[in-house]
């Protein structure tokens, strides 16, 4: 962080619990990051292209076992075998 930077921190630290909550938030809002409504919105139409995906046969669907095995495997510096 710049001295700039640094004194706005330590200025902000000394607010009151709630003024430095509303700042956060101010900051945070400032960001332009999606909001809880949004970001449930595309995992919903994420969800939902999937489950078209499995119904119409475009992707093979994978047992958990298998998965697993694989991550363990990987966490072992093993070789990872094939889902085939």
């Amino acid at each position: 962080m710049g001295t700039a930077t640094d004194k706005l921190l330590e200025e902000a630290i000394l607010l009151p619990t709630d003024e430095r909550a509303s700042l956060a938030e101010r900051i945070l809002q400032s960001l332009n990051l999606p909001t809880e409504t949004e970001i449930n919105r595309l995992w919903m139409e994420e969800a939902e292209q999937r489950i078209s995906e499995v119904e119409a046969g475009k992707v093979e669907l994978i047992p958990g076992e298998k998965v697993f095995a694989k991550i363990r495997t990987r966490s072992m510096g093993q070789s990872i075998p094939k889902f085939c």
